[in-house]
């Protein structure tokens, strides 16, 4: 059921446009001469500030060389590498994601353990930075 438009409000549309004051033209305003800007002076692109201890490439022992290669390279590259191989053998424990099962060269890594946290993970790979 299509409803028309009542008159009366087509009526009232008029009405309020011819209600509003005539626009006053604006006062014209003395044009300025531009100042000439000055040149900033180049700034230097601010680079973040890398801890160097992070990023300073440590030697790996031999051991953990197996695991994820023997070029020496920062710590934060360790974990990724670590957590990449980790990732790519599934050795993440299924039922509880904090734990990770090693396989024959992590448990060398890991001193021994067939299983440690993650937090743990990181203590112990510490050892075989130098």
């Amino acid at each position: 059921m299509a409803t028309a438009k009542k008159p009366a409000a087509a009526a009232k549309k008029p009405a309020a446009a011819a209600k509003k004051p005539a626009a006053k033209a604006a006062p014209a305003k003395a044009v300025k001469a531009a100042a000439p800007k000055k040149a900033a002076a180049p700034k230097k692109a601010a680079a973040p500030k890398a801890n160097s201890a992070f990023m300073k490439p440590m030697t790996l022992s031999p051991v953990l060389a197996a695991v994820i290669g023997a070029a020496p390279i920062p710590r934060t590259e360790v974990t990724k590498k670590i957590w990449e191989y980790i990732k790519k053998h599934k050795l993440q424990d299924e039922a509880n994601k904090r734990m990770i099962n090693g396989d024959a060269k992590l448990v060398a890594v890991f001193g021994g353990k067939k299983q440690v946290s993650m937090f743990e993970m990181t203590k112990l790979i510490s050892a075989h930075l130098s």
